[in-house]
């Protein structure tokens, strides 16, 4: 099954559940008013949410003139894909990791740390990158605006059913009504972090078909975990909610594919990678293969350099 078809069906389950939960509940008034309330935020969060997750993290925007290299890299590789330049940001963390924002192609923004631009050789760094890009084109970020939304309105309606459930004459009742306002929200996360988990799998199918190279995507997903385990991302840290933006969680996951965990195993994204390799042969991939030469490395300080981490 697909990754899409995946999503699809995670996102019935989710509206399954918030027409459930309306339904237990009994009547349609609640459910209207909350689906509104809950549409209404996350559609102020769709407009801005771009601008939100950089202000939380402290990225700032670089441009060919403050990180040439990091910045043409990037260039490059959307050229590749067939899609708009997205804005360029750096974070100044040495956790090596990256993410994407925004609301559309045309509307993006990809980030990088210090300590990924640091440790990370050109083609793995475009692999990265190239990852990213994929989650922009895959308009990744509008599909988990749309879980939110669910999301958030079945969180609603669970609190609602304290007010609208709790009449003993009622078939929920008082239990009833406490346990919904418990397992629907749980519920509804449990499907949010499946569809984030499916969509990391589909970004790095992509982003090594952009890149060229799955073996250097694979070789840098190994090396980024290794890193997050040991060191802190404080804007991470700070903020959990962000953790599923980044290509690696950056709160130090385990190694399973656990229930509650926003990504993927590293293990079996690797193993994907890997098998897609082998089928490409030695080009290891169908896509242009990026010019490293055009992407030096750095020392360890030059991300306090006034012109950035890549000159």
């Amino acid at each position: 099954m697909t990754g899409y078809a995946k999503t699809a069906m995670l996102m019935a389950a989710l509206t399954a559940l918030f027409t459930g939960v309306g339904a237990l509940i009994g009547g349609g008034t609640g459910a209207v008013l909350s689906l509104v309330l809950a549409a209404g935020m996350n559609l102020f969060g769709y407009w801005n949410a771009d601008k939100a997750v950089l202000s939380m993290t402290g990225a700032r925007e670089v441009d060919e003139g403050t990180a040439p290299g990091f910045v043409q890299m990037v260039n490059r590789l959307a050229d590749q894909a067939g899609m708009p330049r997205p804005k360029v940001y750096i974070l100044e963390t040495d956790q090596p990791n990256a993410f994407a924002t925004g609301r559309n192609p045309e509307h993006a923004a990809v980030a990088a740390t210090t300590g990924l631009l640091r440790r990370l050789t050109a083609e793995e760094l475009a692999g990265v990158m190239a990852h990213e890009l994929a989650h922009i084109r895959n308009r990744d970020t509008l599909i988990m605006t749309i879980t939110a939304t669910f999301a958030g309105a079945i969180s609603m309606l669970a609190n609602f059913a304290l007010f609208f459930g709790g009449d003993r004459e009622r078939p929920m009742g008082v239990i009833g009504s406490l346990a919904m306002m418990i397992l629907a929200p749980l519920a509804a996360m449990l499907v949010q972090m499946a569809i984030s988990r499916s969509r990391e799998y589909e970004a790095d199918r992509v982003g090594a078909e952009i890149c060229g190279d799955p073996m250097a995507l694979a070789g840098a997903l190994k090396k980024i975990e290794a890193f997050a385990k040991g060191i802190d991302n404080p804007a991470a840290e700070n903020n959990p909610a962000l953790a599923h933006m980044f290509i690696i969680n950056p709160l130090h996951a385990h190694a399973r594919d656990a229930l509650f965990s926003t990504h993927p195993a590293t293990a079996n994204r690797i193993a994907a990678l890997m098998a897609m390799g082998a089928r490409g042969g030695a080009a290891q991939g169908r896509g242009p293969r990026p010019v490293s030469s055009s992407v030096p490395k750095v020392g360890r300080d030059a991300g306090r350099a006034a012109r950035g981490p890549w000159s």
